[in-house]
């Protein structure tokens, strides 16, 4: 459930993700992901996450839900990477290495990746496998 206060942030993320700038797109993925469980959000963030305008927002897309680090911010790293192509799914791995090795590295990935393995969809588990083996290889 969305915090009342937090409506006018979460209105403005939204607004900026659907933006032809890369810039705002960017900035809306970092404002986006704290609300990975908000559907309206998931959405933009999944549409974030294989944005084929720019490389850098899949990319941070990816770094910040990985920061975020909720399961449902990770599962949608999870299915856009079993959705991506091959390079999509290297930008959106490359923003989860920076997530795990960068300035406050994380170190839950592969944690909630476990967790999604036992989840009901198939895209779901094929891709969180994806994520913690390559986390796994970083050391995340």
């Amino acid at each position: 459930m969305v915090v009342p206060d937090m409506t006018g942030e979460l209105e403005k993320a939204l607004s900026e993700a659907s933006s032809r700038s890369w810039t705002q797109r960017a900035r809306a993925e970092r404002d986006l992901a704290s609300f990975a469980d908000v559907p309206e959000a998931a959405e933009a963030l999944a549409g974030l996450l294989l944005d084929v305008e720019d490389t850098a927002v899949p990319r941070q897309t990816a770094e910040a839900l990985a920061r975020a680090g909720t399961v449902a911010a990770v599962r949608l790293i999870a299915l856009a990477v079993s959705e991506a192509d091959a390079p999509q799914a290297d930008w959106l791995l490359t923003g989860v290495h920076d997530a795990l090795v960068g300035p406050g590295g994380v170190s839950h990935v592969a944690v909630v990746c476990g967790q999604l393995a036992r989840d009901p969809e198939e895209a779901v588990r094929r891709g969180a496998a994806a994520v913690s083996a390559w986390a796994d290889e970083t050391g995340g």
